[in-house]
């Protein structure tokens, strides 16, 4: 049962982060933090496949968690292939009319994008990429986990709007934002009384 609702969470997360990207992220050429942004800035700069850019890029950080952090492998390689698999399959969500403004088309991809990272951390999986990069980072140097995932996306952002332009910054911010926020509501647990 357990590996049943692991699977599902995998599969729904990787669906509502895929319709973020597709349909509010990329007509704006926004971006999202981590390896999804880099595969992100990939395809706007040079028309690559989104997906098959973050499995490339991504290969090398999981061979370093086969041989030294077997628990993070097997926690996020298949929210990683799956939800890689599902950005290039529902690409033709792009050439469906968009009738947002860009901010909002941020916010709403944000809220999709949160939504289906959040689904995939209840489940203990993850889509990897730099998130386990900052877990190694964490391991080896004792730094919290949040805020090296928030230095790497930020950086990302920061070369993706260098790279593509201010509006990209800009609205990516605000998506990385909405994305942490949805994120964070989605996986937020109460404490108990002791």
């Amino acid at each position: 049962m357990y590996m049943l609702k692991k699977g599902l969470a995998i599969v729904v997360g990787s669906i509502l982060l895929s319709i973020g990207i597709n349909y509010f992220f990329i007509p704006y050429h926004v971006l999202d933090g981590g390896m999804i942004g880099i595969g992100l800035i990939t395809k706007y700069i040079w028309g690559w496949k989104a997906g098959l850019t973050i499995i490339l890029l991504s290969f090398p950080i999981f061979i370093i968690a086969w041989f030294k952090y077997r628990k993070y492998f097997y926690n996020s390689l298949h929210g990683m292939l799956v939800s890689s698999f599902f950005i290039d399959l529902f690409r033709t969500l792009r050439e469906s009319p968009i009738i947002l403004e860009a901010p909002f088309s941020s916010v709403l991809g944000g809220v999709f994008v949160g939504l289906g990272i959040g689904i995939m951390l209840r489940a203990q999986t993850s889509t990897g990429g730099t998130d386990l990069i900052a877990q190694f980072i964490s391991d080896i140097s004792g730094f919290n986990v949040g805020v090296i995932i928030f230095v790497i996306d930020s950086l990302v952002i920061l070369i993706g709007g260098f790279l593509i332009s201010t509006n990209t910054l800009l609205l990516s911010v605000v998506a990385i934002i909405v994305i942490g926020i949805t994120t964070s509501l989605y996986t937020w647990k109460p404490l108990k009384d002791t």
